[in-house]
């Protein structure tokens, strides 16, 4: 899907920002879709690299079902060369490794239906997309189920659009909010990142974002204040941010661990700047959910679960003050 013959063989995929331009027998950067004799072919339709039950806070995703176990889906591939990756094993893996195991969209919406939802997540989703898709739209076909991406949201408008019917709810990965960090430690660009946020939450698609903090490329007060704004303007007071830890990994292992303290310094610039709800990954944090307006807690956390959620009609029982979790 999403793409034209170029010239001289060439065929363009218009999937993703990177608009690569494939050559006969070539790949995209993706490495997962290759034009073979003029036609571009997904090379990870039906294959799957990891299949495991999670529980949708892992995603992570906390007012989004929480206490709910996911079916969670991985592949191989990714359209970033993040140099700290976690999952380099399946981003830089190879599409036809003789490993990964076939799964029909029947197979899988069968799989699905013991869970309360399905997540495309471990590696990229998007550069997936037609499996994604006919899952999703057969998911929902058959049954109340939801549908996640957990993504990098490297993603062209039109075809985010056409999914989004079909699609519940998105991590997004904002992995810094400068464009030289982007272009030197991702491989990509923040702009169409940020759009894909906005459009996101246009189409009422659950989104909720994270930061990865990685010391002293991303991590400065000033582009800390930055990215907490730009989410507090565009996507509004209420919109769930997750400041996660990084760790040593990859091509970044000389670069340390971030401080505690970094992490909370960096939940009081996000509050400070106007945004309600901000949480804490990879370390033990208080990552319970309270009302802003009158501090009642909503949601009690103990790492990946969830405890008794609190609410009356959406509302603070305490207060009356909407609490935007879906439930």
């Amino acid at each position: 899907m999403f793409w034209e013959e170029g010239k001289t063989g060439e065929v363009d995929c218009h999937l993703c920002p990177h608009q690569c331009s494939i050559k006969e027998g070539e790949r995209g950067l993706c490495n997962v879709r290759e034009n073979k004799k003029g036609i571009l072919y997904s090379l990870i339709y039906g294959k799957v690299a990891s299949l495991a039950r999670d529980p949708i806070e892992k995603k992570p995703l906390y007012h989004f079902h929480p206490g709910t176990q996911v079916l969670s889906y991985g592949t191989m591939g990714c359209n970033f060369k993040c140099r700290f990756c976690q999952n380099q094993s399946l981003s830089c893996g190879d599409p036809e490794s003789p490993f990964l195991k076939e799964y029909s969209v029947k197979d899988l919406v069968k799989e699905t239906m013991n869970y309360e939802g399905i997540a495309w997540t471990y590696n990229e989703p998007t550069i997936s997309y037609e499996f994604s898709y006919d899952v999703f739209r057969s998911v929902k076909e058959k049954g109340d189920r939801y549908t996640v991406y957990v993504t990098n949201g490297y993603i062209e408008e039109k075809p985010l659009k056409e999914i989004a019917p079909y699609l519940d709810a998105m991590n997004i990965d904002i992995k810094a909010f400068n464009e030289k960090f982007y272009k030197k430690i991702v491989g990509g660009r923040l702009k169409p990142v940020l759009e894909t946020a906005k459009t996101a939450v246009e189409m009422d698609i659950h989104v909720e974002v994270t930061y990865l903090i990685v010391p002293e490329h991303n991590d400065s007060k000033k582009e800390l204040r930055r990215f907490s704004e730009w989410v507090l303007n565009n996507l509004g007071e209420d919109n769930v941010v997750h400041f996660s830890r990084f760790h040593p990994d990859h091509d970044m292992r000389d670069v340390p661990p971030t401080s505690k303290k970094k992490m909370e310094e960096a939940r009081k610039i996000a509050h400070d700047a106007g945004l309600n709800f901000v949480y804490l990954g990879n370390l033990p944090a208080d990552n319970d959910t309270s009302c802003p307006n009158c501090g009642k807690t909503i949601l009690p956390r103990s790492y990946f679960s969830s405890g008794k959620i609190n609410l009356e009609d959406g509302k603070c029982p305490s207060c009356g003050r909407d609490i935007p979790i879906i439930t």
